[in-house]
């Protein structure tokens, strides 16, 4: 440089390019590098730099410092990369452009490297302002590619959420965590007032103060819900100034900024959510309509959630309504049931259950499954086990019970079909009979553990059979434990039925060793058979039920017990008009050793008037036997088939008012045919100091 320090006298000092003669448009062009705004340089074999301007002097020194000097020891530390292409860029005699960040002024240049014979051209280029501009714009798009991602994210996330609560969830997971805010809550308008639905981050009782303090102070979501204007409130002091008369919440709720979101849908006020942060927080523009944006869909997605859950709700009452609201406590069995929807989607199905007393102490253990879901199929396993229980007050045998109820589904329509099984079991013999129309079978463990599968080729469904159905008959020992399901415990598009049945037998195997060891008895003092254990139930479903299940499910366990035989006394009395008074004396002395005295009367009358009807209308062999469980039942059995019927007397008559007199004495009463002819029976409840 000259004396003056200006490049431009110093670089008149230096020497010509190589090749440059002295011609005046050599000069010319010398004079040119010389003053062109950008740096130029030119190093020859050896890497010795030949040349340079004054730009170029601003980066790698003064020309008499730089002239005949290795570039090398000129370039500042920190740029060996840019070498390395350098040298590449020469070995290969390709030209080469390379943007680097100066180590001594921090500011990025453009260096065009081009080769020529036995030097190496190198243009330098300052490309900060341009960089700044590139480096702005790839953060402008990458915050909006991360605005799309985000938007994406939660719009994925809100389409699998169902109900409101699980919005919520999704509201917590990905707008918390990305914003670094720490707690979030969901209110929405019930009957004009808002209540909190989800919250994230609080504590249960700052969310009934906070219900408490809206109460009092409704301006805090008046912003947002009224108005449907967000809010944005980015410190504790700012809180305090603007909602004076709840300015505790800061310090409550251990938070120092919020954004209020207005929750609008379809045009509808929902509500609002608010996003809290534990320290002070700016919301810079972008921020802001993120938020905004992001609680636009969450709106969406409530407005969904909500008529979810209502329909939710429906569906529960309509199921709940549909199968028995509580199993019976009964002397001869235990039972639990579970039903088990498949999914959120099918709340509602056809599987179906029942436990139904009947007379003499027998039970009925009823399973089936209309195909298909939704509600027209629960609405048809609705009537189906209506028509079960009608039926069975007529104490049909199964076989008899399935051929009227395959009428009654046949009358549906063809499209419908279903499946079911119906088992009776009497505790005085220990006797078990069941059909079943297209139904699994049922798993019988016996005590010891052994289980049986008694059917293996049911008969078609309900719909598509041809009765008469087949009828199965066993005797069971007590404590054996019947298991009813449908097919959806025990297979599914991915698991097949045998292996859904032998993890059924493990667990009924197993359940059954540790009953052994720890036997719980027979019924208890109130005449009826323990509960069964509410685990038993849950057991057998986590271990069957295939995981990747797409039908609903039902299942129904019940274990047997014995009428002891000192609670059953039986008789064979004479055809003549003997029997009646024979039948009294029979009854008072057993009540009389029951401890049954205040129902003596009663039960003589009634045994009186039954037996009475069976010498006058009917023919025998007459048998009474009575019956004392948790209640007392008195059987009168004759060969005939002819039903015995109230008829409506008049004033004048004689006679035929027996019967009424039964009905007007008796808890219930009714006939059941059996094999050798008919039962008249009825039903006494004990006295509370009999029980």
């Amino acid at each position: 440089m000259g004396d003056d320090d200006r490049p431009g006298e110093a670089a008149r000092d230096v020497p010509r390019p190589p090749g440059a003669g002295g011609g005046e448009r050599e000069s010319d062009v010398v004079d040119l590098l010389l003053h062109m705004g950008h740096g130029f340089l030119i190093v020859d074999a050896a890497w010795r730099i030949v040349f340079l301007n004054g730009a170029a002097e601003r980066l790698l020194g003064p020309a008499g410092d730089v002239l005949d000097r290795s570039l090398w020891s000129r370039l500042p530390d920190g740029l060996t990369a840019m070498a390395d292409r350098l040298r590449a860029a020469r070995a290969e005699r390709m030209p080469e452009d390379i943007e680097v960040c100066w180590p001594t002024d921090h500011r990025w240049y453009r260096l065009c490297v081009s080769p020529a014979p036995g030097a190496l051209t190198i243009l330098i280029t300052d490309v900060h302002e341009r960089r700044a501009r590139q480096t702005e714009q790839a953060e402008i798009d990458r915050a909006v590619a991360e605005r799309t991602s985000r938007i994406a994210e939660l719009t994925r996330a809100l389409g699998d959420a169902l109900t409101v609560s699980e919005v919520v969830d999704v509201m917590a997971r990905h707008v918390l965590s990305p914003f670094g805010a720490t707690g979030v809550q969901i209110w929405m308008l019930e009957d004009d007032h808002p209540h909190v639905v989800g919250s994230v981050g609080y504590p249960d009782e700052f969310t009934d103060l906070l219900t408490e303090l809206y109460s009092r102070q409704g301006e805090l979501l008046n912003t947002p819900i009224r108005l449907r204007r967000p809010d944005f409130v980015e410190s504790g002091e700012e809180f305090a100034a603007q909602f004076p008369q709840i300015a505790v919440i800061p310090e409550v709720s251990r938070k120092q900024a919020w954004a209020f979101l207005p929750l609008v849908a379809s045009g509808h006020d929902l509500g609002a959510a608010i996003i809290a942060f534990d320290e002070p927080h700016h919301f810079p523009p972008e921020e802001r309509d993120l938020l905004i944006a992001l609680c636009g869909l969450a709106a969406q997605a409530l407005e969904r959630a909500r008529l979810y859950d209502a329909a939710h709700v429906r569906a529960r009452e309509l199921q709940r309504g549909l199968l028995p609201r509580e199993l019976p406590r009964l002397p001869g069995v235990s039972v639990n049931a579970r039903y088990m929807p498949a999914g959120r989607e099918m709340e509602v199905g056809g599987d179906w259950y029942d436990v139904i007393p009947l007379s003499a102490d027998r039970v009925a253990l009823v399973i089936g499954d209309v195909m298909g879901h939704g509600v027209s199929e629960a609405a048809a396993m609705g009537r189906l086990r209506t028509a079960v229980r009608t039926l069975a007050d007529l104490e049909l045998p199964p076989d008899e019970l399935l051929t009227h109820l395959n009428d009654t589904v046949i009358d549906m329509g063809e499209h419908f079909f279903a499946t079911c099984l119906y088992l009776i079991y009497d505790p005085t013999d220990r006797s078990c009979v069941c059909s079943i129309a297209g139904h699994p079978p049922p798993a019988i463990a016996l005590p010891g553990g052994t289980v049986l599968f008694p059917v293996t080729e049911p008969d078609p469904p309900l719909g598509a059979a041809s009765p008469p159905f087949a009828t199965y008959r066993m005797r069971l020992p007590e404590h054996s434990v019947l298991a009813l399901y449908t097919d959806g415990l025990v297979e599914s598009a991915e698991q097949d039925i045998d292996v859904g049945l032998e993890c059924l037998t493990r667990v009924l195997t197993e359940r059954q060793a540790r009953f052994r060891e720890d036997r719980s008895g027979g019924p208890n003092g109130d005449g009826v058979a323990p509960a069964l254990p509410e685990e038993m139930c849950d057991e057998i479903a986590e271990a069957v039920m295939p995981p990747d299940r797409s039908d609903d499910a039902a299942l129904l366990v019940a274990r047997t017990h014995v009428l002891p035989p000192e609670n059953v006394a039986m008789w064979r009395l004479p055809e003549d008009a003997v029997a009646a008074g024979l039948a009294r004396r029979h009854a008072r002395e057993q009540l009389t050793k029951w401890h049954l005295e205040p129902l003596i009367m009663t039960t003589e009358l009634l045994v009186s008037e039954l037996v009475g009807n069976v010498v006058r209308h009917a023919r025998g062999p007459i048998h009474l036997r009575l019956l004392r469980s948790n209640v007392l039942t008195c059987e009168v059995s004759d060969a005939s088939l002819s039903t015995p019927r109230i008829r409506r007397s008049g004033h004048l008559d004689e006679g035929g008012r027996g019967l009424q007199l039964v009905a007007a004495l008796s808890h219930r009463w009714g006939t059941r045919f059996t094999a050798t002819g008919k039962s008249i029976w009825v039903e006494q409840t004990l006295p509370a100091s009999c029980g």
